[in-house]
């Protein structure tokens, strides 16, 4: 009785079907051409900012502009009280006149030789010395009025009409900012600094040819690409010893006022690859700090295999080399299967 129910047993085991192998999704890798995009934090600026400060000391009498408003070159800003100084200009005037007086009275005696020439000398060289103080007094009585030196925008007024302001003050009468063209300051690493110089092309004496440089696109800080594209205008070639970083600048046109100076935002610079792999992310495991993606064989058994990356994107990873022409690689279910599992291979 052993025997046979031994042989039964033995008998219902053997009948236990294996479990049907897993339908997971495969890819067949095609090369491509794609550009991804390198993003830098960034400050802007405006092409000049230029503070607005008295030559001279006064009250202010009359404010031309508004905050915010624009103006042209030349056009006239503040006014400042001129009193004092025009009563200087009267006194130095008057001296001017009686030192004339005195060199014309001196002339007829010279040449008559009732006087030496020296008396003469004398008196010329006072006149030439009320001639310079009045001319001193009337200038500042023109930097009184102050006008802009650039096109741009008012920017903030801190000193309003009685204010007493004079050169040594610490804040400026006001900035006129230039936003006719917005300058984009950002940082990038030494070794993405090397990376970028080097798909740049040369010029003569082998200098980096900047206009030949991708154009670059700029993200507002309200997260909007902003319209007009960029220029790459500037890389700096000495490299912070604190940072280990390297500045660079992109210029933007900002025909419509919209970029101000100050602002923040993100530098986004594309990089072209051609005729290459894109690895999706959920196709690779990570072993060992490495990447690596489940082959499909054509017995439809899996097997790892390592990636060369050169590139990250925003689905997954560029590769360049080390994969066949029309390799198929596992796309779904990778952290459940195994080397040498078999699958049912779904397109």
């Amino acid at each position: 009785m052993a025997l046979i129910l031994s042989s039964c047993g033995s008998k219902e085991k053997s009948t236990v079907a294996a479990p049907p192998a897993p339908t997971l999704k495969v890819e067949t890798l095609k090369k491509k051409d794609i550009t991804v995009y390198n993003e830098f934090s960034t400050t802007l600026e405006g092409i000049q900012n230029v503070e607005i400060w008295p030559k001279v000391s006064g009250f202010v009498q009359n404010i031309y502009v508004e905050e915010g408003q624009k103006i042209k070159k030349g056009q006239l800003l503040f006014k400042l009280e001129t009193q004092t100084l025009n009563q200087d200009a009267n006194a130095a005037k008057a001296s001017v006149n009686v030192a004339q007086v005195e060199v014309d009275k001196l002339i007829p005696l010279v040449e008559k030789n009732i006087i030496s020439n020296v008396q003469l000398e004398t008196a010329k060289a006072q006149l030439m010395q009320a001639k310079s103080n009045y001319q001193s007094v009337t200038s500042n009585i023109n930097y009184a009025n102050i006008t802009s030196p650039v096109d741009g925008y008012i920017g903030e007024i801190p000193y309003q009409i009685g204010a007493l302001v004079s050169p040594t003050m610490t804040q400026p009468l006001t900035t006129v900012s230039d936003v006719s063209t917005v300058r984009a300051y950002f940082s990038m690493s030494e070794r993405q600094a090397l990376n970028f110089k080097s798909s740049i092309p040369t010029g003569k004496d082998h200098l980096l040819d900047l206009s030949k440089a991708p154009e670059v696109k700029l993200i507002m800080i309200n997260g909007e690409e902003y319209a007009e594209s960029g220029k790459i205008a500037m890389i700096n070639s000495i490299i912070n010893s604190t940072t280990g970083s390297v500045t660079a600048r992109a210029d933007f046109k900002n025909p419509n006022n919209i970029l101000s100076s100050g602002s923040t935002g993100k530098i986004k610079i594309p990089k072209k690859y051609e005729d290459i792999y894109e690895i999706p992310q959920v196709a690779t495991i990570d072993l060992q700090g490495k990447k690596l993606v489940y082959v499909l064989n054509s017995d439809s058994t899996i097997n790892t295999m390592p990636l060369d990356i050169i590139e990250n994107t925003q689905n997954g990873f560029i590769v360049k080399n080390g994969i066949a022409p029309n390799t198929t690689i596992l796309v779904e279910g990778v952290i459940r299967v195994k080397d040498g599992m078999k699958i049912n291979p779904s397109k």
